[in-house]
């Protein structure tokens, strides 16, 4: 029997979200937001003796799920709730062994524990990542299941496929025969953000929040360029030497900056490595990334995936485990 609803959660190191779905659409039905990702919750447990880790996680989920109630009028008791993302990290709920590529994209081989009678009668379902022999990721297979589903990819099978999901720390997930075979992670935002508050750098730069103008622009494809002719350990210097020798002021520097490490990024690919590629991004990234490629790869073997598209990916991508998981344990 379908659940007409499910309560997905996606709980990351810095923020947590919990929402109220449909399973025959994915239509949002109520939502509520909370800075308390994992990390803070870890904190919190450390500073207090009362319960075990996983009764505070359980407490404080039970709290968000009752002020999600208060966002709609219908019955939250009962309904199933999947969490994934970092509560099943060292510093999660519970810590969960990773699961293994070759990954399955319809979720068959995800690493899932089920808790029984969590939510009144309704199981709660926490969601593991994936490991190589090298590399880790937590969220973005979940992203991927759901993405996968959504547009429907037919015909596709033998080829070689990359899904690109740009971020703190860029995930490159290649996939051949409905399975994840490879991936990467690029610390691609993270250095950006070391870069232009901690480091020498950061006199070099300036923030600009108002509207992107032209001459920022051309400094975001400029350090585009510049990233195919050297070592990014020499180019990021030329930061610097940008705005002692007034190339740039701060703000252009900035998107200078950018270009720098995402054309480093997008660089690592090989274009006759894979048949179709696709870029996976959120509205703060995508028009950078859209711009890195039409510059770097300009080519009809690339789609770029809309912003809405990826949120709803998530939801997607919880529900088809859900029902993956909730199937499998009835056989």
């Amino acid at each position: 029997m379908k659940e007409k609803y499910v309560l997905c959660c996606d709980w990351g190191t810095s923020s947590f979200r919990l929402r109220l779905v449909s399973s025959y659409d994915y239509s949002i039905i109520a939502e509520f937001l909370s800075q308390n990702g994992v990390a803070s919750i870890f904190k919190a447990w450390q500073e207090q003796k009362e319960k075990t880790r996983f009764d505070f996680y359980s407490s404080f989920l039970m709290e968000c799920i009752q002020e999600l109630a208060k966002n709609t009028s219908t019955p939250i008791q009962n309904i199933p709730l999947i969490v994934s993302g970092m509560v099943s990290s060292s510093i999660g709920m519970e810590e969960l062994s990773y699961a293994e590529i070759p990954f399955d994209t319809l979720g068959s081989t995800a690493s899932i524990k089920t808790f029984q009678n969590f939510n009144g009668k309704g199981p709660l379902l926490l969601v593991s990542g994936v490991k190589s022999s090298e590399d880790v990721m937590r969220g973005e297979e979940t992203q991927l299941i759901g993405l996968i589903k959504l547009i429907e990819i037919k015909n596709q099978d033998s080829k070689n496929l990359v899904f690109i999901f740009p971020g703190t720390h860029s995930k490159h997930i290649f996939v051949k025969n409905g399975l994840i075979h490879d991936f990467q992670t690029f610390m691609t935002g993270e250095l950006f953000n070391i870069i232009k508050e901690h480091s020498i750098l950061k006199d070099s730069v300036e923030s600009d929040s108002e509207s992107i103008s032209k001459t920022e622009i051309d400094a975001f494809l400029l350090g585009i360029e510049v990233s195919s002719k050297s070592s990014i350990l020499h180019n990021l210097f030329t930061v610097r030497t940008n705005q002692l020798f007034g190339t740039f002021a701060k703000k252009e520097n900035l998107f200078y900056l950018s270009g720098l490490l995402i054309g480093t990024e997008i660089r690592q690919l090989d274009q006759k490595s894979f048949d179709h590629l696709f870029v996976c991004s959120g509205n703060n990234l995508y028009d950078y990334y859209k711009l890195a490629f039409d510059t770097i790869f300009p080519s009809e073997n690339i789609t770029f995936i809309k912003p809405e598209m990826i949120d709803k990916a998530t939801i997607a991508g919880q529900i088809q485990l859900f029902y993956t998981q909730i199937n499998s344990s009835h056989e």
